[in-house]
């Protein structure tokens, strides 16, 4: 693989040299250096060659041969961290997989916010409650959810804390992965388990059959997962927001096999819509990596600015280097992304285009709880397919803030979750989160939208059959 990153000028460090924001002001800086140079000594989370397939994967995704599914936990905690709620996700995620695959007729690469997304940035450095003011919470890598003077206190110590989460979980994820328990047919009982109590079980009950016919047919071949590998395990890959930079700094590591610098605290990191200035220190340092690496792309954007970015961060042009996450709104997404998707095709730019649905639609309810409107989310996936049909784009992925859970913590959907329910089970350390039952809806809706793109694609068996 050609080297993306790494050029004369940069260092893992270069970033220091910048201007940063959404980043905390560390009171002990002798237990910031303890820290960062402990993690410089442990193993990585992520290793080069896992980095490289994902790099492979996205570029066929860049050019319409696979499609991107990206999601998790708006901010992963240390006080919920169990192996039943990463079960939980994984099933979930792995059943909206199988049900894009089928409808796309595509590979479907699977890459999870998890092991890893424990920073935030925030709209304000500080908090108000009842007429005190504290610094806002910006995660569990830096300080505590507690509404107290010590909680708030950015801790350096937090970061080996989430090191070892990290590690823990992504070693679940691995065993789950590769050891058998992501079967293609145990993964179909999983979604045909999901929708038996959903209220949108009928009108999606064909697609459900259809998978089943297609599995009982592969079976009477004699394609099974006991006599085909690959029905046995997954590629399951981790991502986070590249936040907290002396955390990442700390996990980059050259590779001694093909040279090269990757963050291996992750296998694809992405740069967050509050921290993309093209001069300062994310920017910088994401720029000499050889991740893939995302770029949140919200209203505030314009075509000019966005071609400066993406030859600074992907100055080679190849594909499955940088992914755009558009994150505009359902409301703004018409009036923006039309001139991106524009700029970026004139200059023959190979990114990736996928949505985030989640964060332009936030809003505040009548009971003071953050949520998200599944029919904003809704509509703002379906206006992401439609604008890039019209330009003649490939609408690549989607990108989608959700647990395994059956939290209360965004309305609607065909589960018709109220305002008034949202106190029920409103769990989420920072954002509201789509539920199971949500998340797999929202899987056979978009799902929908990838079936009116797939005649007007060749079909992966045409190069066999030639």
């Amino acid at each position: 693989m050609t080297k993306s990153g790494n050029p004369a000028d940069w260092s893992p460090a270069s970033w220091r040299g910048k201007p940063i924001v959404q980043v905390p002001a560390y009171a002990d800086q002798a237990l910031l250096h303890a820290v960062e140079e402990d993690l410089q000594t442990w193993p990585p989370l992520a290793i080069a060659d896992e980095v490289r397939r994902l790099r492979r994967q996205l570029g066929r995704v860049a050019e319409r041969k696979a499609f991107l599914l990206q999601g998790g936990d708006c901010a992963e905690s240390f006080a919920e961290h169990s192996a039943n709620q990463i079960r939980d996700f994984f099933r979930i995620f792995l059943s909206m997989s199988v049900v894009l695959t089928h409808s796309a007729g595509l590979p479907v690469v699977k890459v999870g916010r998890i092991a890893g997304q424990f920073a935030k940035p925030r709209s304000s450095d500080m908090e108000r409650r009842d007429g005190i003011e504290l610094p806002s919470y910006r995660g569990d890598i830096i300080n505590g959810t507690e509404f107290t003077p010590e909680a708030r206190i950015p801790d350096p110590a937090r970061m080996r804390m989430v090191y070892r989460q990290s590690a823990a979980t992504l070693n679940l994820l691995r065993g789950f992965a590769h050891g058998g328990y992501a079967k293609l047919e145990r993964v179909q009982q999983w979604m045909v388990e999901f929708l038996a109590d959903s209220p949108v079980a009928e009108r999606f009950s064909e697609v459900a059959d259809r998978i089943s016919e297609a599995l009982d047919f592969m079976a009477a071949c004699g394609l099974t997962a006991e006599t085909v590998p690959q029905l046995q395990s997954v590629d399951f890959y981790t991502s986070h927001e590249a936040l907290l930079l002396p955390y990442e700094e700390a996990l980059t590591r050259e590779d001694s096999v093909q040279g090269g610098w990757y963050d291996t605290s992750a296998h694809m990191l992405w740069i967050g819509d509050r921290t993309r200035q093209p001069d300062h220190a994310h920017v910088e340092f994401m720029r000499g990596i050889e991740n893939p690496i995302g770029l949140k792309c919200g209203p505030t954007v314009d075509a000019d600015s966005l071609l400066r970015l993406i030859e600074t961060l992907d100055p080679q042009n190849e594909a499955g280097r940088l992914t755009l996450i558009a994150r505009f709104g359902s409301e703004k997404i018409g009036r923006h992304l039309p001139d991106l998707v524009r700029a970026v095709a004139r200059e023959g730019r190979n990114v990736l285009w996928s949505c985030d649905p989640m964060h332009g639609n936030t809003v505040t309810s009548a009971t003071g709880h953050k949520t998200r409107p599944f029919d904003k989310v809704l509509s703002e996936v379906q206006s992401f397919f439609e604008i890039h049909r019209a330009e003649g784009t490939w609408a690549g992925g989607v990108h989608l803030e959700m647990t395994g859970k059956n939290v209360t913590e965004c309305t609607g959907g065909a589960v018709a979750i109220q305002e008034a329910d949202l106190g029920q089970a409103y769990d989420t350390a920072c954002d509201p989160r789509l539920n199971a039952a949500q998340a797999l809806e929202l899987a056979f809706l978009v799902a929908e939208e990838l079936k009116k793109d797939r005649a007007s694609r060749p079909s992966p068996f045409a190069a066999a059959a030639e």
